[in-house]
C-alpha cells in the first residue's frame, strides 16, 4: 500500500527560473566605458572578429567579455611577459552539452593546468553562429596567490582560442596567438585593433619596399 500525504496533493512542481537571453556585446562603448581588443578583419566587431575581448571596472570587480570564431574555447591570459608560461588564464569552454563554462587555468610551460579555485562569478556564455561568447566578473584584487594575478597591476594580455574535445581545451588555433603590444591597465580604456595574418601581408616597411622595387622593375622592363 502506498501512502500519499494529503498535504501535498495538487502541489505544483516548482518551475525553473527564466533564463535571460545573453545580451549582445556592445562595441560602441569601446574606448569610452570599457577597453577592447579586436583581432581580425579591419572594422570587425564582437560578432565578426576572429577574437574579441573587452574589460571594464565595476566596483571591486572587472567584467570581461570574450568572443571568438570557434566551436571550442576562447581565453585571455595575464602574463608578466609576452610568452606563454606562468600565466593566469580565464577560458570560456563550450562543452558537449552545449553549455559554455568559465574555467580557470594556469600555464605551466606550454600546457594549461586547470585550477579548481576559480575567481569568476556572474558567469554567462553562449554558443551561436559557430562562436563562443561569454561574460564574467572577477575581483580586481585577490590575496597573494601564484595562480591568480592582482588586476590592480598591469599585465600583457595573451589572446587565444581553439577547439575542445568533450569539454576539454586543446591546442590553440594559430601557432603564434596575438598578444597585447604593451602591458594593459584596467584603469585605461582603449579600443585596440590588431589585423589578423590575412591582413598583415603588406604592412611592413620591407614588404612595401619590395612592392616598389618589383613595380619599378616591371615598368622598366628587362634589358
Amino acid at each position: 500500500v502506498v501512502m500519499i500525504n494529503s498535504d501535498y496533493t495538487g502541489y505544483p512542481f516548482p518551475t525553473a527560473p527564466p533564463v535571460d537571453p545573453f545580451a549582445k556585446i556592445r562595441v560602441d562603448d569601446c574606448g569610452k566605458t570599457k577597453g577592447c581588443f579586436r583581432y581580425g578583419k579591419p572594422g570587425c566587431n564582437a560578432e565578426t572578429c576572429d577574437y574579441f575581448l573587452s574589460y571594464r571596472r565595476i566596483g571591486a570587480d572587472v567584467e570581461f567579455e570574450l568572443s571568438a570564431d570557434t566551436d571550442g574555447w576562447v581565453a585571455v591570459g595575464f602574463s608578466s611577459d609576452k610568452k606563454m608560461g606562468g600565466d593566469d588564464v580565464m577560458a570560456c569552454v563550450h562543452d558537449d552539452n552545449g553549455r559554455v563554462r568559465i574555467q580557470h587555468f594556469y600555464n605551466v610551460g606550454q600546457w594549461a593546468k586547470e585550477i579548481q579555485r576559480n575567481p569568476a562569478r556572474d558567469e554567462e556564455g553562449v554558443f551561436e553562429n559557430n562562436r563562443v561568447t561569454c561574460r564574467f566578473k572577477r575581483p580586481v584584487y585577490v590575496p597573494r596567490e601564484e595562480t591568480i594575478v592582482d588586476l590592480h597591476l598591469s599585465w600583457y594580455y595573451l589572446f587565444a582560442w581553439g577547439p575542445a574535445i568533450q569539454g576539454s581545451i586543446t591546442r590553440h588555433d594559430i601557432d603564434s596567438p596575438p598578444v597585447s603590444e604593451r602591458v594593459v591597465s584596467i584603469y585605461k580604456y582603449e579600443d585596440i585593433f590588431m589585423p589578423s595574418a590575412a591582413y598583415q601581408t603588406f604592412s611592413s616597411p620591407f614588404c612595401l619596399l619590395l612592392i616598389v622595387a618589383l613595380t619599378f622593375y616591371l615598368l622598366m622592363g628587362t634589358p
